[in-house]
Parts: structure tokens; sequence; C-alpha cells
């Protein structure tokens, strides 16, 4: 599929699929005219990475993690080293802290809006549940 293709399906601009295959996340065969052509596989492939750089990872990081995730059809990885084991770890130690820490600046705000409306004719606001 082309670009504009891939694109389209995974939600992700033409730029930005340039620049994943810039940093040597995505790859694609090109056509005799020199255009992109990407396989089906491309479409997971965008939809992980988008969720590796959700989850707070750099570039360089999801480039060393992608070849050791299972593929889409649950193969195994042969490229899992001991060290990028422990920076995964670290980076899901870092994603708690960050969701510890918005967890507790959310009971703060919660607990202002409780105060703050006491003796309001306003309408109780409700808690939204996590």
């Amino acid at each position: 599929m082309r670009i504009g293709e891939l694109a389209r399906r995974s939600g992700v601009s033409e730029r930005s699929l340039r620049y994943y295959e810039q940093q040597g996340l995505l790859r694609a065969e090109r056509t005799p005219g020199g255009h992109r052509d990407y396989g089906e596989w491309a479409v997971d492939r965008v939809i992980r990475v988008q969720a590796l750089y959700a989850a707070g990872l750099n570039s360089k990081t999801i480039a060393r993690l992608l070849p050791c995730m299972r593929d889409a059809d649950g193969g195994p990885n042969e490229f899992a080293t001991a060290q990028l084991v422990n920076e995964l770890i670290g980076e899901r130690d870092r994603i708690n802290r960050v969701i510890a820490d918005l967890t507790r600046s959310r009971d703060v705000l919660d607990e202002a809006i409780e105060t703050a409306s006491v003796g309001l004719n306003a309408p109780q606001i409700p808690t939204p549940t996590p």
C-alpha cells in the first residue's frame, strides 16, 4: 500500500510515517517509480509505534524495542537483551509514578470542587470514574 493509504488506515500523518522511516521504526519497499510501498503488516506496526510513543518512550528506545516484540501472528522474538528489559522496567516504573502523581492531583482537585460547592445552589458535580 502507498503512504497515503497507510496514513488513512493508521490515523497517522504521512509526515509522521516518513519520520518513522528515518528513525528506523518503519520500512518500505520502493516501487520502480520510487514510491514507498508498505505491506499489510505496516498498519499494526504504526499503531504499535503510536502506543509506545504515548507511553512516553523515545524513538531510539522504540527502535531497539520493536524487534523484541511479538509479531501480529504471535511469533516470538529473538532480540531481547537484559539491558533492554531493565530499561523497559524503568520506563514502566516512570509511567506508574506519573499515574500516581496524576491520581493525587485529581484527588486534590476533587476535594477543592467539593469544598467550593458547599452551600452553593449549583447542582452537585459528579465525580468521574477512572
